[in-house]
């Protein structure tokens, strides 16, 4: 099985417990950590699927890796790569797929409820659950 690519952008925002997930299904996982000067892989099709992970800066900064990033996000969903994005992952893929990322009027930090959409696709991820609790921290 190709390992899945794990990218943290900041030391404090590794993989965590998802690894240790990982690591107990026996699932492989590599981690590219741009925040030490890792380069961005150009090839998704290398993967079984991707995770992108936190920080602390926005989609919107210059940084010379975010470009690449949106290139390797596009090139997952051309190639029907699953991908899973957390806070500046998930940032990362809305830009990728055309959506537009801006500050919040107000930061959202603690816990909050999250409701399903009613749709076929998040049933089939969530299902029997119409809301959750999770702990939000969003700018």
């Amino acid at each position: 099985m190709k390992p899945i690519a794990i990218f943290r952008f900041a030391r404090s925002e590794g993989p965590a417990y998802f690894a240790t997930y990982l690591e107990q299904r026996a699932i492989p996982w590599k981690l590219f950590a741009l925040d030490e000067g890792r380069a961005v892989p150009k090839d998704a099709h290398r993967f079984s699927g991707m995770a992108f992970m936190g920080g602390p800066m926005s989609v919107n900064d210059d940084l010379p890796w975010i470009k690449p990033m949106l290139e390797l996000v596009r090139d997952a969903v051309r190639k029907d790569v699953p991908t899973l994005g957390h806070c500046l992952g998930g940032q990362l893929m809305s830009r990728a797929l055309g959506g537009e990322v801006t500050r919040a009027r107000v930061k959202e930090i603690g816990w909050g409820q999250v409701e399903v959409a009613d749709n076929n696709v998040a049933r089939e991820w969530f299902a029997p659950l119409a809301a959750f609790e999770s702990f939000h921290w969003h700018g």
